[in-house]
């Protein structure tokens, strides 16, 4: 039988990449679902082509736009911020690819695993922000795949192994677009210039968080949750080849790690499989032309926004929402050029100095702590547009 997808964040750059795997493999995945946040000529595309039953986008206006395009078909056009709650419990689902950007796949990806499906995950905020409990409600039923490919890479290399075997674990990082500027040159640096990674394509709001490697913190929180390991076993380490995509090293000091060459392919076609494998269509890494493999550890001086999201998982509860909102805030400033560069880190600093934390957290407490943390890094936003 073939596997029934929804993904959340279809237009995006792992949902794209995931409707390319289920295009080349039609005998193996359907496409039951598909959610969206604005942009109505690819959703139009995509549903065309899948013809999913459910389709939805968050702007209303463009939904209503996409009704109309639609009308012939039987294809059912939900519309709001709630939409995609709905389209994540449709009961035809096998498996829910969460793909959305930032703290609005929270919700949706609760959803489907409280209606035990299994979850391909590649929305970071949804363990950032609520770990503790959507790792208690997964244990009631469905699977969790990480999508990431750091995450990815750990949940590979874990298979017949055993937690408490595990001494570290090793995220490696691209470094991103600024690895090798000076501290001192960062300040003047445009969005042209942050949204150019040297390794990866991704999406406007990753590509930035790579830029000032809250992506990696936010990545270590999400190990910690994954994994099941004190945050003190999680290193990372810059890798600006990206051919290893994180290890694990255990108790006997063996360190085990996938390799390939950098491409979202690989691990998201790894997770909508799992557990087989399947011809990825991609090229063999070739060993005698990789020349180096290098690594060196994270300046957070420089990066501070890393040293950031440590420090928020340690002091826990509330705190890692109000880092996640703080940064989501400040990015989307950064990208509308109200901010500098290194105003993100500032931003995020301020507003996580003003925090009271709550320590046993809710969802209520959660989603709390995530609107007052962007209601005051906009307030931060506005006097830096003053200054």
């Amino acid at each position: 039988m073939k596997k029934r997808i929804t993904v959340l964040g279809s237009t995006g750059s792992i949902g794209i990449n995931t409707l390319a795997i289920i295009r080349d493999n039609p005998d193996k995945f359907e496409v039951v679902g598909l959610t969206a946040k604005e942009n109505v000529d690819l959703m139009e595309k995509q549903a065309r082509e899948f013809r999913p039953k459910i389709v939805s986008l968050a702007d209303e206006d463009q939904a209503e736009r996409l009704k109309k395009r639609l009308k012939a078909t039987k294809i059912d056009v939900q519309s709001g911020e709630d939409a995609a709650v709905k389209v994540a419990a449709i009961k035809e689902t096998d498996m829910v690819v969460s793909a959305m950007a930032g703290s609005a796949g929270l919700i949706p990806t609760l959803k489907a695993i409280e209606n035990k499906k299994d979850i391909a995950l590649a929305n970071k905020e949804t363990l950032v922000m609520a770990g503790d409990i959507i790792m208690k409600k997964i244990k009631k039923g469905g699977k969790l795949i990480p999508v990431d490919s750091e995450h990815n890479a750990i949940f590979q290399s874990l298979i017949g192994n055993r937690k408490n075997h595990i001494r570290r674990l090793i995220l490696t990082a691209s470094g991103g677009p600024f690895a090798k500027l000076p501290l001192s040159k960062l300040k003047n640096v445009s969005v042209k210039e942050a949204l150019n990674h040297p390794k990866w394509q991704m999406g406007k709001k990753v590509s930035i968080d790579s830029a000032t490697m809250m992506n990696k913190g936010l990545e270590v929180i999400e190990a910690k949750w994954l994994f099941g390991v004190d945050v003190e076993k999680i290193e990372v380490l810059i890798h600006p080849q990206s051919i290893i995509h994180s290890m694990v090293e255990f108790t006997d000091s063996s360190i085990v790690g996938i390799l390939s060459y950098p491409n979202m392919k690989i691990p998201i076609s790894y997770a909508l499989n799992y557990p087989e494998r399947m011809e990825s269509g991609l090229p063999s890494l070739d060993f005698a032309k990789i020349k180096d493999l290098n690594f060196y550890e994270p300046d957070c001086k420089k990066f501070s926004c890393l040293d950031y999201a440590y420090e928020a998982i340690r002091k826990g509860g509330t705190m890692p929402a109000v880092l996640n909102a703080s940064n989501e805030i400040a990015v989307e400033a950064f990208l509308e050029k109200k901010i500098g560069f290194m105003d993100i880190s500032a931003i995020i600093r301020k507003t996580m100095d003003k925090h009271s934390v709550k320590k046993s957290s809710t969802l209520e407490d959660i989603l709390k702590a995530d609107q007052w943390a962007k209601e005051q890094a906009k307030t931060y936003v506005s006097e830096l547009k003053k200054a």
